[in-house]
């Protein structure tokens, strides 16, 4: 019986200890048989994914930086897998934790604004202040732009958190009340689940999504 709403998402398991972390690593073992395997449409599509998120994401990057985007479809496969396995059952969602996102989210940020005030700080002060911004403005748009840089990591990491938690709630709400419910209510529940399953899972898939553009968008503006 759960004492609190969000001990669903409580990473501790069984004997006081957090094996449920373990949940990361098992979208490494569905990878591998892929490649010994006869190639299937789930590889033919998995492939199409990949190419598809390489080109727009090299559209944004630049041809310039060639290897770039290996980076951000690894990101954005490994927070898809996470999302996924979130919600079968008995599973630990480890990315509705700001553990698992801020740390995705604020190595990364870290990284390009070291490279960025080191190779192009002339760029970097430029970005600070739009153009066509009146000269009576300046000093309030740098120290806007200041704040929504430093805030960028955290916006990342809670936009994704955020999104896991607030569908897993409501399928955790609705799922408490079926034993009170009457047969027919009942199936009107259990519908309202099977829909809701099924946006959680387009949640899932939009989430890493933006996880990953975002991220590029962050990436190409330091060059």
């Amino acid at each position: 019986m759960m004492t609190n709403l969000f001990s669903s998402f409580d990473p501790t398991a069984s004997f006081n200890m957090s094996l449920n972390w373990l949940s990361i690593f098992l979208g490494l073992f569905f990878i591998p048989p892929a490649y010994w395997l006869i190639p299937s449409r789930h590889l033919w599509l998995w492939y199409k994914i990949i190419i598809t998120l390489h080109y727009e994401f090299k559209t944004l990057i630049g041809n310039e930086k060639k290897g770039s985007t290996l980076m951000m479809i690894s990101l954005f496969s490994m927070i898809m897998f996470n999302n996924i396995l979130g919600l079968c059952p008995y599973i630990f969602t480890s990315t509705s934790h700001l553990v698992m996102t801020l740390s995705l989210a604020l190595p990364m940020w870290f990284s390009f604004m070291i490279y960025g005030w080191l190779n192009n700080s002339t760029h970097m002060f430029a970005h600070l202040v739009p153009q066509g911004t009146p000269n009576i403005l300046m000093p309030f748009m740098v120290i806007i732009e200041t704040i929504s840089n430093i805030i960028r990591p955290g916006t990342l990491a809670i936009r994704l958190a955020a999104n896991m938690i607030a569908g897993h709630l409501l399928m955790t709400l609705l799922g408490n009340t079926g034993p009170n419910l009457t047969l027919i209510v009942l199936n009107i529940l259990l519908i309202l689940q099977i829909l809701l399953l099924i946006l959680e899972s387009a949640v899932a898939i939009i989430q890493s999504y933006v996880f990953a553009i975002l991220s590029t968008l962050y990436s190409s503006e330091i060059h």
